[in-house]
Formats: C-alpha cells, structure tokens, sequence
C-alpha cells in the first residue's frame, strides 16, 4: 500500500523519532512516535534520538514479557538483549528468527524482521554471534508541498551485529557487541535544495551477566540472575550534509531474573528491567513577553532557561544525561522545587514479566511495561507462549494496550527457533 508524504512533513512520517531534517523541513502537527505509537506535542518532554528502531524488542520471548530480556535465561536474541550471556547459553549453536507487524493500526506495511544466531567455541566458555535486524517502513509516495507526486519510495532501516561473550568465571561473564547502522528514509532525494542521504553510524554495546545457579528456597532449587547492557554507543548520524547530526539511542538496561524449580517438571521465572536513554533531555528555552524564543547575540543560539546544551558530543552526553533534566516551571514562571530530579527518575522506563515452563517444552508468559505519559506513554500488558520439540521451537506474543487507540495495540511477535548441540547428539547416539 502506498502513502503520500509531503516533503514538509518528510522529517516525522516516516516514522523515525526526531530525525535530523529540522533545518530542512517544518514538524508536522501529526507526527508520530516511531518506537511509541504517541502523537508529539508540546507539553511533553521525550528524548529523541535517530534510529529508534534499534530499541524495538526483536523477539517474541521478551516480547511477551513486558520487554524484559537483559536477565532472561540465554539464547540467539540475547545479542540484542545482553551479549554478555552468550557465554552461558544452554547449546552449542543456535539461531531464531523473528518477525513482527510494527504499528499495523497507522500504516499497514511497516514490519521488523530479526535472524541472530551464536556458536561457542570448544572451551564452552566462549561464544560468537551475529544477528541481522531489517525494519521495512513500507511504500511512500513523495509529493511536493503542492501535492503534486514527485516519487515513490520504501524507506528502509537495517542494522548488522557481530557479538563476543566470554566467561570470567563459573558464575559472571562480559560480552561485546559491535553494530553497523544504515537508515535510507528518502532514498537521496533533494530537499529544499539540500541533498539528502542514508544515515550511517557505527556502534558498539558493552555488557555483563552474573548467574548463580543452585540456590536454595526451601527443599527446592532456584537461579538468581542479573544482567546489565549499555547498548548502542556510538557516533550520531546525520541524514544530509547541511543537517545537523542526532544521537542514536544509547541506552542502559539493567535487571534481575530468578527462576524457581517448583519440581522436576515445573519451573517459574520472575523478570525485571529498567532503562534509560543516555542521550541529552532537551532543555527549557528562554521566552520573551512575546512569547519568541530569546537569542544570545554573542552566540547565535537560543538561551536555556533550565537544562544543558543539548548539542554536544558523545561521551559528553552519556555523561550529561543522568543530570540534564530541566523540570518544569509553576504558574508563576518558578521552577518547581526537586522537578529537576523528578523528570531524571521519569526517564526510567519498566519492564517485567513471568515465564512458566512444564517439562521444558511448554511455556506460558505475562509481563507490563511502563513508561511515563511526559516520556512517550507507553503502557501495555503483553502475553506470551512457547514450545520447544527435539531442536525446533516456535514462540509467540500479544501486546495489549491500556492507552487509548494506541497504534502499539494488538502487536503479534513470531519466533523460530533451531538449536545444535553437539554434546547431546554423541550422547544420543552413543545409546
């Protein structure tokens, strides 16, 4: 299905958050939210980044709990989760792919396909993996701001991982992660007599996973596990030579997981996550009595009222987001007393969930996933089941919004899974 888009309104229907095209074009009054399905508007706050698409969650598993995944037991998607706990996957080789409908309710061809796979090596402490993540906004039909036809198009995001996970010792490990991106929204079209281009960016993630098994609770045995990835680290893209240059979406994702072994056949998993966007918040500016922006003379830049530069580099800003926040003003013009604060803890987004196994070959999962109206308003339960036969194992998700008409409402996730494992083949066969 094609969709007409103006070149004015280039920058957001497309789809991605905050895309590096302000100096070429207007903000369009109906932009939406790429990863949140939430119009923008002005009272709300979000940090934006290009390339949200790398914040998705990629799988089904996760998926149908509330997108918690740094934690969970590992398997092929934890390259997107956490690296780290590639060093401790229960196979030799593994590899999923994963398919899912993205914002069905706003545009009807817009999807996210996701194939990863790992091997450990012969020492069993160290594994490498891959995985390819190809996000297809469907067809678009450019038009002058006239809305006269110019082409048509089908802007297209893609990133390529190759991960290395190492264990330290029995119970902790590091892993490394390092990504290709390319985002080619308009397919080199010219915009207000600026050549545009794909956007290209190098990255990396750092992370670490402790797991220690055999615990006790009772007469029985559990699992106590927690992960952390700082994720995407690297440099900010640009998608014209005149544009300026946005941040990608460096994030921090941390959580714990336990997995209680009620008997020989059943078990029961707790999982959390929290993140937060180490990108810069956008500030406060200063207004005149006519309500325009006030100008440095000295600088050409807007005066910030409450907040940080924005525009800064890499590490600056990694460093700068955990105290940036600009808070909000009374109605008196005030700054309201710990607001700066408050928004700091907004910037946290919750996930969590449950898996259920029986015998290891069928799971059942729940989750919810929260985050602050001011910081994107995504809420939604998500529901879960899997089942795992010989080397085969097919996994689905239902997200369920409680935000009304949330174009994130009624999201399917499919999963495929093949696992090789060498140590159980010889044993087979010796039998």
């Amino acid at each position: 299905m094609r969709h007409s888009l103006s070149l004015r309104r280039l920058p957001l229907a497309v789809g991605a958050v905050s895309l590096p095209f302000w100096s070429l074009a207007q903000v369009s009054s109906d932009c939406i939210n790429q990863v949140t399905g939430q119009p923008c508007g002005q009272d709300l706050n979000t940090i934006t980044t290009a390339v949200p698409f790398l914040m998705i969650s990629v799988d089904s598993r996760a998926g149908g709990m509330g997108d918690a995944g740094v934690a969970i037991s590992p398997d092929a998607n934890s390259i997107h989760w956490n690296p780290a706990k590639l060093a401790f996957a229960p196979n030799d080789g593994e590899f999923h792919i994963s398919f899912s409908p993205w914002l069905r309710n706003l545009v009807p061809d817009m999807s996210l396909a996701y194939l990863a796979g790992y091997g450990r090596l012969s020492n069993k402490k160290t594994a490498i993996g891959g995985s390819l993540r190809y996000f297809d906004l469907g067809s678009i039909q450019f038009t002058d701001q006239n809305g006269n036809p110019i082409r048509e198009f089908k802007p297209a995001e893609f990133a390529v991982d190759v991960a290395f996970a190492q264990q330290f010792s029995d119970y902790f490990s590091g892993g490394l992660a390092v990504r290709y991106v390319n985002s080619n929204l308009t397919g080199g079209l010219n915009v207000n007599n600026a050549n545009t281009k794909a956007g290209q960016s190098v990255a990396a993630d750092v992370s670490f996973y402790y797991q220690k098994p055999d615990m006790y609770v009772g007469d029985r045995t559990g699992t106590f596990a927690f992960g952390l990835n700082i994720s995407n680290i690297g440099a900010k893209m640009s998608y014209s030579e005149t544009a300026r240059r946005d941040f990608i979406p460096i994030n921090l994702r941390l959580g714990p997981r336990f997995t209680y072994d009620i008997d020989d056949y059943n078990s029961i998993s707790v999982h959390f996550d929290a993140n937060k966007l180490l990108v810069p918040t956008p500030p406060i500016y200063e207004l005149d009595s006519a309500g325009n922006y006030v100008v440095d003379p000295t600088t050409g830049q807007f005066v910030i009222a409450s907040g940080k530069d924005p525009n800064v580099g890499v590490a600056e800003g990694v460093f700068q987001s955990f105290s940036d926040a600009p808070g909000w003003y009374d109605q008196n013009g005030q700054l309201v007393s710990g607001s700066r604060t408050k928004e700091e803890l907004r910037e946290i987004n919750l996930g969590g969930g449950l898996e259920y196994w029986y015998a290891k070959q069928f799971a059942f999962r729940a989750g919810y996933f929260w985050e602050h109206y001011t910081k994107g308003n995504r809420k939604y339960f998500t529901l879960g089941a899997g089942v795992r036969y010989s080397i085969f194992s097919i996994d689905l998700s239902y997200l369920i919004a409680n935000t009304q008409r949330s174009p994130l409402a009624n999201t399917l996730r499919f999963t495929l899974g093949f696992n090789f494992d060498k140590s159980k083949k010889k044993k087979k066969e010796a039998e």
